[in-house]
């Protein structure tokens, strides 16, 4: 037997179950990839790497033994939620295990205080329908609702839909706790509440595997979806800005598109005038018409307006929001790209203006707007901007930065240089605690060095 072969067949004993052990070069392929390819940059430099089998636990429990085994044979271990992480979080750089936590898929209970109790494998597709069921919402999700898994969005997501009203996925005590099993010679589930859950968060499953969630949700609204189209983006900027900004309108999205993004957009092409900047909202169904009089007054005009069913909607407009957008850009024109950016309130106009003097077409403004920890209203963005070369988009990185636009960038493949990594470095001191070994996802956090053992 092959050494691969030899821990397949230990890691399906541990689990009773060797239909769990994955070992199809094609199934492993697929299980290493996620969407990373959204960067031509981190397409160079992940393109091929992949794991040497999946294992998918059922539960804690054998997680605790496959971690054990893991630890004592040197094996890498990159946990995987759902695969829609753009920056190749879930993208193995040294082989291994792929932990694949799909099958972990149980929500527990809804709580009467509106927090969800849940497994990392459950859809967030899935968790808003059974919380509505309640009376409860999430609080913010990303585009890829249908798909994504609650516990790769705390692993590597940031903020989403819903985020104009209840900031990101770290803000307002949005996850309540979280239990994490270490890598270490016997593993340990360890309880994070309150700040503790910091040291976990965004760290892309370097720190800990994550097996138990308390995510805090909101009450749920009765929405309708709003499409407002506006002959210039300046216009369109001061409408949108004034609704995120504003707190006696109930929202949940507010995104804005600079033409000819909305021309990106082709299943919704019938709700796009030609050479006008676009808003999608998502507003309290109660508001629709009051939103639709304050556009027409401001000289907008309503190209759509519906009532929101649920992730199943069609139009679903929250489909071509948030990262969908750079998805819909690409479709076009292969060399769009995106970055993740945060204006400054106070001088976002004079931002984009040096934006647009220095990179004209080739920077598009993409605006989503998030409330912040301290309670602004952020003009964030994720513009399209067209790939020529590597030096040309550092160049404009380094620009937004110079200019006070912060740049989380999606373009490196560690959790660090992705502009989301704590400056206390709690993530940090809990891998040094949990995974002293570095066995988790290796290469990820380059500010980790490898722990001497002593025996």
């Amino acid at each position: 037997m092959s050494t691969d072969s030899r821990h397949a067949a230990a890691l399906a004993s541990l689990l009773g179950d060797s239909a769990r052990v994955l070992t199809h070069p094609q199934t492993v392929e697929q299980l290493s990839r996620d969407f990373y390819w959204y960067s031509p940059v981190l397409r160079k430099q992940l393109d091929g790497k992949v794991g040497d089998l999946v294992v998918q636990p059922l539960n804690a429990a054998e997680i605790v033994n496959i971690l054990r085994y893991c630890h004592a044979h040197d094996l890498a271990v990159t946990a995987r939620g759902a695969g829609t992480g753009n920056y190749g979080q879930a993208v193995p750089l040294h082989g291994g295990v792929v932990l694949d936590l799909a099958r972990m898929d149980r929500i527990e209970e809804i709580q009467p205080d509106g927090v969800a109790v849940c497994e990392p494998g459950v859809r967030l597709g899935v968790l808003e329908n059974e919380a509505r069921k309640f009376g409860w919402e999430l609080r913010c999700y990303p585009s890829t609702i249908v798909k994504a898994s609650v516990g790769g969005f705390l692993g590597g997501g940031s903020g989403g839909i819903g985020s104009v009203a209840h900031g990101n996925l770290r803000d307002f005590q949005t996850v309540r706790a979280l239990e994490v099993v270490t890598m270490e010679a016997e593993p340990r589930v360890v309880l994070h509440e309150g700040q503790a859950v910091h040291d976990i968060l965004h760290a892309w499953g370097t720190n800990g595997i994550v097996t138990r969630i308390w995510l805090a949700l909101a009450p749920a609204v009765e929405w309708s979806q709003c499409a407002i189209a506006f002959a210039t983006f300046a216009a369109a900027f001061d409408f949108s800005e004034r609704i995120a900004g504003d707190p006696a309108w109930t929202k949940r999205l507010v995104t804005l598109f600079e033409w000819p993004i909305p021309s990106f957009l082709t299943p919704v092409k019938q709700y796009v005038p030609e050479g006008k900047a676009l808003i999608f909202f998502l507003i309290a169904e109660a508001q629709c018409a009051d939103l639709e009089a304050a556009a027409r007054k401001q000289g907008g005009e309503v190209t759509y307006s519906g009532r929101y069913l649920g992730v199943r909607t069609r139009p679903l407009l929250s489909d071509y929001t948030w990262n969908h957008t750079t998805l819909w850009a690409m479709r076009t024109d292969e060399a769009y790209t995106y970055l993740q950016c945060a204006f400054d309130p106070a001088t976002v106009r004079d931002q984009m203006r040096r934006l647009k003097e220095r990179f004209g077409k080739e920077f598009l403004f993409h605006m989503e707007f998030w409330k912040a920890a301290d309670g602004r209203m952020i003009p964030g963005a994720i513009p399209v901007v067209y790939y020529t070369t590597e030096d040309r988009l550092n160049d404009m990185i380094s620009f937004c930065r110079e200019i006070g636009v912060f740049v989380a960038n999606p373009h490196v493949n560690n959790v660090e240089g992705g502009g989301r990594y704590r400056a206390d470095n709690v993530q940090l001191l809990a891998k040094q605690r949990y995974d002293p070994k570095g066995l988790l996802n290796p290469g990820k956090m380059i500010t980790f060095k490898r722990q001497e053992i002593t025996r």
